[in-house]
């Protein structure tokens, strides 16, 4: 169970990009956090695990206070809150197989992962990762060779190998074309499935975020304007969060995908 309580940051500037958010989210949701750039959705991903501080409030994971936590500490829970960014952060001169099992560095010694020396299991995992999407027989490539796309399977890998208790995914298709980005999204949220682990996904793509997830939650200004399912999204609520605009278009896409996919 993960619980936001009256999340704020406040910047130096003055500027607050979190307003006292509450959110609470079972083992196995994928949220996909919505609102226009600016509305503090990146920063509240990284409050969670503590990239950026919080000015004040509560960021509880499984009943440990992450925000209360020392460096130690926060080392360790860290490992239980797998990240997975827009622009893939991979080590380039790196295998496919080797940047998977970065993700392990939380957990093996200093010389070990100096050295990248990892025990079988760990590599017989990412083995089991990469086969479960569609990238084994990638494995000795270097990053640089991949696709957009595929650095993104990639960069999932490595967020599952740390065997998370929480995913925290930010935007994870802004980068990439509408086919791939929906194998991304269905990828995400079946292996969220699979695995009853929970996600929050920030992303800008309201139809994607439509098609695939159960929970949106609309953020503008840094609080919470929407909390529902996205049969609830309807053009009133957008443009509550996002502006004035005709959004019929927006909504007939998504009708109009879900009949596509159901004939």
């Amino acid at each position: 169970m993960l619980r936001l309580e009256k999340l704020t940051k406040v910047y130096k500037t003055g500027d607050k990009a979190l307003n006292a958010v509450d959110l609470e989210m079972p083992k196995g949701q994928v949220l996909a956090l919505i609102g226009p750039s600016g509305a503090g959705k990146s920063t509240l991903i990284r409050c969670i695990n503590r990239l950026v501080e919080p000015t004040s409030g509560t960021v509880t994971l499984d009943g440990t206070n992450i925000t209360n936590l020392g460096l130690g500490g926060l080392r360790k829970e860290r490992r239980r809150m797998g990240m997975i960014f827009q622009e893939y952060a991979l080590v380039e001169r790196l295998t496919v197989m080797e940047n998977v099992l970065s993700g392990r560095l939380g957990y093996v010694g200093f010389w070990r992962s100096f050295l990248r020396k990892f025990p079988q299991k760990d590599v017989d995992e990412a083995f089991r990762l990469l086969d479960r999407v569609g990238l084994v027989e990638m494995a000795d490539k270097r990053a640089d060779e991949l696709s957009g796309g595929q650095r993104q399977r990639v960069g999932i890998c490595r967020a599952l190998i740390q065997d998370p208790a929480v995913l925290l995914v930010d935007e994870p298709t802004a980068s990439l074309d509408p086919k791939t980005s929906r194998q991304i999204m269905r990828l995400i949220v079946e292996l969220c499935e699979e695995r009853e682990l929970a996600a929050i996904v920030n992303i800008h793509d309201v139809a994607l975020a439509q098609m695939f997830v159960s929970r949106i939650v609309g953020l503008e200004k840094g609080a919470v304007v929407f909390d529902g399912s996205p049969n609830d999204l309807t053009e009133e609520v957008l443009t509550r969060i996002y502006g004035e605009e005709d959004w019929s278009e927006t909504i007939q896409k998504v009708e109009d995908d879900d009949d596509e996919g159901a004939q």
